[in-house]
């Protein structure tokens, strides 16, 4: 698989990144929606990346820059496609690599209570993730975990 910093303009792309807000609002409260849309994700502070096996669109993840040492994942998800088959990881592997080579020391991230984030967070956990409290801008919210890799 390829994995592209990506200036997300390609229809799969934007195809998968509706889908997954939709899912994110028939998932949760919408005060407890933290994903992005597509303005949000060309910020200057976010870098959104790709993974490709030839012309088809396998999943996406972003990493925002909170400040020098800690940066945030955004936006993972994988295709129908892709799920179960090892895409999440790899796409999760790419994004630590990339928070190593800037300089972060810390890679946080927001994910949902419900159980349809359960894979989400065995995922996560499997990679060294811990639960932490909210950071950045993050308030308290019941319906939002917090996890951290130092």
């Amino acid at each position: 698989m390829d994995i592209v910093l990506d200036s997300i303009e390609h229809k799969q792309v934007i195809g998968l990144l509706e889908e997954h807000l939709a899912d994110m609002y028939a998932t949760s409260p919408p005060e407890s929606v933290h994903a992005l849309d597509l303005t949000e994700l060309k910020q200057p502070n976010i870098s959104f990346y790709t993974g490709w096996e030839q012309e088809q669109l396998m999943g996406c993840a972003a990493i925002k820059e909170i400040n020098s040492t800690h940066a945030e994942i955004k936006t993972m998800r994988t295709t129908q496609l892709a799920r179960k088959k090892g895409i999440a990881s790899k796409m999760l592997t790419h994004l630590i690599s990339v928070a190593k080579e800037r300089g972060y020391t810390k890679l946080s991230l927001e994910t949902g209570v419900e159980d349809y984030f359960a894979p989400a967070r065995k995922l996560y956990e499997k990679f060294g993730f811990l639960y932490c409290d909210p950071f950045a801008d993050y308030k308290p919210d019941p319906n939002s975990k917090f996890m951290t890799l130092e």
